[in-house]
């Protein structure tokens, strides 16, 4: 099977879920950097990923499938990270996955009946605020902290608020994909 340079790029980012979370967890002098370093990196190659796929007509299957995947995956292990940091409270992590288990669900539902649900624009901002929440949270809020100033709180709010509100979206747009039965 020849795997295509956007599908490489898809599985480096699952390849560097452990070794960010090594970096994060572990007491390793200025690993809190080379996991940030390596969590924008991962995070980096989501948008160039699609891109490159879109610009070189190398869409997938395998790409539909893993990428959102591997999105999910790093994000649900830096939000998980940072409940066990202490640094965000569990109820933000449950929501995020959460929702992100959900829309999983709705596009496998999807995909049964030969469908494919694309991100949305509220999805894209999600995952932009989540990234941004996340980085500025690691970084304890530097620079913000030398002002007072509390963006990653701030962040992480918007990130909840546009991972609420996509998700809702993503099941109001698709609601005819939802068989309700009555008894």
């Amino acid at each position: 099977m020849y795997i295509n340079l956007a599908n490489k790029l898809t599985l480096t980012r699952i390849i560097l879920v452990p070794v960010f979370l090594f970096f994060l967890l572990t007491k390793i002098k200025y690993g809190i950097y080379i996991a940030v370093t390596i969590f924008v990196v991962a995070a980096s190659t989501d948008g160039l990923d699609g891109y490159i796929a879109r610009s070189r007509n190398q869409i997938t299957k395998f790409g539909k499938l893993i990428d959102p995947l591997a999105d999910k995956l790093l994000i649900s292990a830096a939000l998980i990270a940072l409940v066990e940091m202490g640094k965000i409270s569990t109820w933000i992590a449950v929501i995020i996955i959460g929702r992100e288990f959900a829309i999983t669900g709705l596009r496998v539902i999807a995909a049964s009946e030969g469908k494919v649900i694309s991100a949305s624009p509220l999805g894209k901002i999600k995952t932009i605020s989540q990234i941004i929440a996340i980085v500025s949270i690691l970084l304890n809020n530097f620079p913000f902290s030398l002002i007072n100033f509390p963006f990653g709180t701030i962040a992480m709010g918007i990130a909840v608020t546009f991972t609420v509100l996509s998700g809702i979206d993503y099941f109001y747009r698709n609601i005819n994909l939802i068989e309700i039965k009555r008894e």
